[in-house]
């Protein structure tokens, strides 16, 4: 435990690190006297010294990208102004009418512009909105705290006030929050009351694209055309699910909730244990029931289904309390029946 060798005469002993005979040294070179143990700093430390954590952080310079993005933007903002500016003093030119009726379409043009910055702007606002409830209500869960949970359930129903169908669960909750204490059990009949319907159509969705896209990659001749399927498909269904549950984004919200579900999938694992599991299935016996083409198709469905629980946990306002979700295990024994009633060789 010291910098220097004990002395040769001294017998092995063992002391627990809280012993009163412990002592701490900076002094590498002390000898520890007899029933005295010494530790000094080196035997605390790591045996190899480490560089300081700035050593293996990027330095903060100049984003020259960011300048060259910036500059391309105002440069194609600054022609298109231009252009927009010679065109109307050209139709001035000729004539006044044309001339007003160039000025009138730029301002059509331009409220458009406005509208559609303005949606995307909301879009992305509400996408955070239902991302920081779904935390808040999980944290609400687990520390089965009733306040936060009320907070955070009102929330809800403030998300979902102008939608017909959850009008019964809305009441049903609302009625909940004025008995129920529990905070986790306030989640959980949230859960049951208000967003079961939306999880049971949410489930539909899923698996008519899964079983579109098994359809489609059995019988497409072409690759590209299977991969452009089920590229559409999954891009449609996270839409659909989005919509359901409230989120409605625009281009920008769309593309930021798809890179959500694709971090989902990365973090849990999700393609591979849906590929293993299809591949477990397939190599029980479907494949000598099914033909080739069909059980490339199920294994594509069966990803498509996964990407969809993705996208369901993503979307989804409020977690999971009371099970845990869908699983793929869900969707493969209808996907399965379908596959074998659509199959040739089946039918022969």
């Amino acid at each position: 435990m010291t910098g220097s060798q004990p002395p040769s005469n001294r017998k092995p002993t063992a002391f627990r690190l809280d012993d009163s005979k412990v002592r701490m040294t900076d002094d590498e070179t002390r000898m520890p006297s007899a029933g005295e143990a010494l530790v000094t700093q080196a035997f605390i430390d790591d045996e190899e010294p480490r560089l300081p954590r700035a050593a293996s952080t990027p330095r903060s310079g100049f984003r020259f990208g960011k300048w060259l993005m910036i500059g391309l933007s105002g440069l194609v903002s600054l022609a298109v102004g231009l252009a927009v500016d010679s065109l109307i003093r050209d139709l001035f030119a000729r004539t006044d009418w044309l001339g007003w009726l160039g000025v009138a379409l730029a301002v059509l043009a331009a409220l458009g512009l406005l509208g559609l910055v303005i949606r995307e702007i909301a879009g992305l606002m509400r996408l955070g909105r239902i991302d920081h409830l779904r935390d808040r209500l999980q944290s609400a869960a687990d520390a089965d705290d009733a306040k936060a949970a009320s907070v955070g359930l009102k929330e809800l129903l403030t998300l979902y006030k102008d939608r017909p169908e959850t009008a019964q669960g809305r009441k049903a909750l609302a009625g909940h929050m004025r008995e129920v204490i529990d905070g986790r059990d306030l989640v959980k009949l949230a859960e049951r009351d208000l967003l079961s319907p939306l999880d049971l159509e949410a489930r539909r969705i899923v698996m008519n694209s899964a079983k579109r896209v098994s359809i489609v990659t059995a019988v497409s001749p072409r690759a590209l055309v299977d991969l452009l399927a089920v590229l559409f498909e999954n891009l449609r269904t996270i839409r659909r699910l989005s919509a359901l549950y409230g989120g409605r984004p625009g281009t920008l919200g769309f593309l930021r909730l798809a890179k959500h579900v694709m971090a989902h999938l990365a973090v849990t694992g999700g393609m591979a244990a849906g590929d293993s599991l299809a591949s477990q299935v397939l190599g029980h016996g479907l494949a000598a029931r099914l033909s080739a083409r069909l059980g490339e198709g199920v294994v594509n469905g069966l990803l498509t289904a996964r990407i969809g629980i993705a996208a369901i946990a993503v979307c989804r306002p409020a977690p999971f309390v009371a099970g845990t979700g869908p699983t793929i295990s869900d969707f493969m024994g209808e996907l399965v029946s379908f596959a074998k009633k659509e199959d040739p060789v089946d039918k022969s």
